[in-house]
């Protein structure tokens, strides 16, 4: 799909592949109108990650940020000293299928996100992966890792601007970018959809929803997709009730419980309008399996 949002400009004067080699996982690589990327496959499944380069951002909402909640501040700057990859759309069935040997999802189907998926699973999935293709390293991105890639060197609500919520799930600007509460059951066409003919003050009017496949809106300036809705994505951090005491370096605000509660973000497709944006997170225990929650995987820049 052509969009409009892709006008950030890049620095890709350093990055892994700047000298022309590429790692001895990858299957394909190279660079395009939203900066590099490099892919790996496995059973005939091919995963792009893109190229987060290095910079600053101010992480969390402005106090006047409609739709904004207590935690999501306060807002703060921090450098991400190093650039990373990122997977440019959340892990999909046939890539969970490739890995793990089965599909745990309620809304079959290969391209579309795989859900159902604990915290805890998606740790076992990264053990395997990186097992079975060695040199590939992938993880969960941290909670700041994620918002400044989801930001991608933009401050407002969502990456195309300023978000207008007009009703609980009607917001006109997400649209193009975002399956949400207001659009995610326009022609779904699932047999197992869940009931939304319920839901209040939709955008469009729907009966039944559920997840959509990978990469059908508009990828955000970096080349993200679905970043905002389709599903919640575990990030690798624990849950803090707000920022104080955060690091500032992009890192994994390490916690000494390891069944702490696991920060989620991006919102889904049966989430309001005001959980699509940049700053919303959301808290859940690392075990529970839920239709609406995914993940998308990270690498380190070596």
């Amino acid at each position: 799909m052509i969009d409009t949002f892709a006008t950030a400009v890049i620095d890709t004067a350093w990055h892994p592949l700047a000298n022309g080699c590429p790692p001895d996982w990858a299957s394909g690589w190279g660079q395009d109108r939203y900066g590099v990327f490099v892919e790996f496959t496995l059973l005939e499944v091919t995963q792009r990650l893109r190229w987060i380069p290095p910079g600053r951002f101010l992480m969390g909402s402005p106090e006047n940020e409609p739709g904004r909640w207590g935690d999501e501040g306060p807002r703060h700057p921090v450098v991400v000293s190093q650039g990373f990859w990122l997977f440019d759309m959340p892990c999909t069935q046939a890539l969970w299928q490739a890995v793990m040997g089965e599909n745990p999802s309620q809304f079959k189907s290969p391209t579309r996100p795989v859900e159902q998926v604990s915290w805890d699973q998606v740790q076992d999935f990264l053990k395997q992966i990186n097992a079975q293709i060695p040199g590939l390293n992938l993880t969960l991105p941290s909670e700041a890792q994620w918002e400044y890639a989801c930001r991608a060197g933009t401050e407002t609500a969502i990456y195309p601007g300023d978000l207008a919520i007009l009703g609980e799930s009607n917001a006109p600007a997400l649209d193009s970018i975002a399956w949400y509460g207001g659009n995610s059951g326009v022609d779904f066409d699932l047999p197992n959809g869940y009931d939304s003919s319920g839901w209040p003050e939709k955008q469009y009017p729907h009966k039944r929803a559920g997840t959509r496949p990978v990469g059908l809106k508009w990828a955000n300036p970096w080349g993200l997709y679905d970043m905002l809705g389709n599903i919640w994505e575990w990030t690798q951090d624990p849950w803090h009730e707000d920022y104080r005491g955060a690091p500032t370096d992009g890192s994994v605000w390490e916690d000494s419980d390891s069944g702490a509660l696991r920060a989620i973000r991006g919102g889904s497709w049966r989430d309001s309008a005001r959980r699509m944006r940049a700053a919303y997170r959301l808290r859940l225990s690392p075990g529970p399996r839920d239709v609406s929650l995914g993940f998308r995987c990270a690498r380190p820049p070596v």
